[in-house]
């Protein structure tokens, strides 16, 4: 049986990843601290609601830094794959709990909404102004990273829907101060709540397909098959299994029925030129392959073990 590994994917340094986490946990203590109580004094569901998903920041941001800490752990015999899930893992936590916020912001955001009340808009503006700042220099600290990363996208994510949730209540707030239209401020809620979904469906979406081992959406396993079966001596490729560790692992594991019954060294060569193909094209970068020749078995692509 052959196996190959090779990484060609770029990383940022570890220890800025957890300095840049650990920096955006203290600005959103300070935000969620500083709205909440503004929020109480001032009676705006806006600010309560965005002190909420500020906190729930904070949550989503200890579980990347926790998992990102984790994910470095070495394998072991018991957990022969160490613990590279652990920052997909907290991507579909994170993500998940994105909705589970929308939907507890939109049910206030209707019973305030059917009793409006009066909001001291100053307190509003000002405290608005300082997370819409917080959050920025958070959302600078991790960009680069959530472009290569899903755990630390979802701490993104939920750092720049509370950017422009902070943005909405200051709108919120201006238009109270100077027109008095109060029942702005849950139709903002509501409108930040909406948004929540729609940032956190597509993340949840795509943690959930690497936790339930799916094939990516970018590996075409059809014509892998097709070209795997052009080379010399192959007479067909089963029992294909192709799925995504992790966000720099992806994983081809496949049976060979060779047509002639080839030496190792032979099978070496081949196995490389399917390596270099399936990474070159396909950035797959775990190659698993069990040579057969004239073995009875099942030989269609897809075998449910």
């Amino acid at each position: 049986m052959g196996h190959s590994h090779s990484h060609n994917h770029s990383h940022g340094h570890p220890d800025l990843k957890g300095r840049n986490l650990l920096i955006s946990i203290l600005l959103n203590i300070l935000i969620t601290v500083a709205q909440i109580v503004g929020g109480l004094i001032s009676g705006s569901l806006a600010l309560l609601s965005d002190a909420l998903h500020n906190f729930s920041d904070v949550v989503s941001l200890v579980i990347s830094y926790i998992a990102n800490r984790i994910a470095k752990r070495k394998a072991s015999f018991q957990k022969t794959f160490g613990y590279k899930r652990a920052e997909i893992l907290a991507a579909f936590v994170n993500a998940a709990t994105l909705i589970i916020v929308a939907v507890l912001l939109s049910i206030e955001a209707i019973e305030r909404f059917q009793n409006p009340q009066v909001i001291k808009s100053n307190l509003v503006i000002w405290l608005s102004i300082i997370a819409i700042l917080g959050n920025g220099l958070s959302v600078l600290l991790l960009k680069k990273e959530s472009k290569t990363n899903m755990n630390l996208k979802s701490a993104y994510l939920h750092l720049l829907t509370d950017m422009m949730a902070s943005v909405a209540v200051l709108i919120g707030g201006l238009l109270m101060k100077f027109y008095e239209v109060y029942w702005v401020d849950s139709v903002l809620t509501f409108a930040i709540a909406i948004y929540l979904v729609y940032m956190g469906y597509d993340l949840l979406k795509d943690s959930t397909k690497v936790l339930m081992l799916f094939t990516p959406d970018s590996v075409p396993i059809d014509k892998i098959v097709s070209e795997i079966n052009a080379f010399e001596s192959i007479k067909n490729v089963h029992h294909v299994h192709v799925w995504q560790l992790n966000e720099d692992e992806i994983h081809l594991e496949a049976h060979i029925d060779f047509s002639e019954d080839i030496t190792l060294s032979e099978f070496d060569v081949i196995l490389h030129k399917i390596e270099d193909l399936v990474l070159s094209k396909y950035d797959i970068n775990h190659v698993n392959i069990q040579p057969e020749y004239g073995k009875v078995d099942a030989k269609d692509v897809i075998v449910q073990d």
